[in-house]
């Protein structure tokens, strides 16, 4: 009986939360620098490419504002960082979840875990997987960052999204992922990335409100 109320509780709570986000509009949260204005040099790394959503793929993320560059170090690793950024406002998307729009894409996801790196001067929560397609291989570090902090599943983005949304007016969210091919094994391919996202962290922060 008591495993009951507490379901009807949640349940309540959960088509409350609906309906008010149902009835209301949040306001539009601006960026606070443009990303075309993202440094090329970070660290020891150099942009070495910069890629554009096609239109089509834009119309169904409907991201405010996206960045997908390559960048390089001084030893010739590569690393791809993507983040999109939704403002929250009217005609903002919702962020896409990785476990769906990578294996969408073709890629086999071979493992995922949620774990905390050091970052920034504190700990980052993020999400590390490998996945596959065809004989390729890469390793994916990727979080959800609202408000400065950073989240490591979807759950905890939408409860952070809605309490947000009924405190403050405001539904902004950001998706921060970075791929790194593997060269070698997938420990050299953590380290990699790790450094990166080390160095690259402080500026990410930068550009995303809190």
């Amino acid at each position: 009986m008591i495993g009951k109320s507490r379901f009807l509780a949640v349940y309540a709570l959960l088509l409350a939360a609906a309906l008010y986000l149902g009835l209301h509009r949040d306001f539009g949260v601006p960026i606070k620098k443009p990303f075309e204005a993202f440094p090329e040099n970070v660290s020891q790394w150099r942009q070495t490419g910069e890629s554009t959503l096609s239109a089509e793929v834009q119309a169904v993320l409907k991201a405010t504002d996206v960045l997908m560059r390559q960048y390089a170090s001084a030893k010739g690793e590569e690393v791809q960082l993507y983040i999109g950024y939704h403002d929250g406002g009217q005609g903002a998307g919702e962020i896409h979840s990785p476990k769906h729009c990578l294996p969408g894409s073709g890629w086999s996801e071979l493992s995922s875990i949620r774990t905390r790196i050091p970052a920034g001067g504190g700990d980052l929560n993020l999400v590390r997987a490998v996945y596959q397609k065809g004989e390729n291989k890469e390793l994916f570090l990727y979080w959800f960052q609202v408000r400065g902090e950073s989240l490591s599943e979807e759950y905890s983005l939408k409860v952070a999204e809605i309490a947000n949304s009924v405190r403050y007016g405001r539904r902004d969210a950001a998706f921060i992922r970075i791929a790194v091919p593997f060269k070698g094994n997938e420990e050299q391919a953590l380290a990699l990335g790790e450094r990166f996202v080390g160095d690259f962290y402080p500026t990410i922060r930068s550009f995303l409100p809190i």
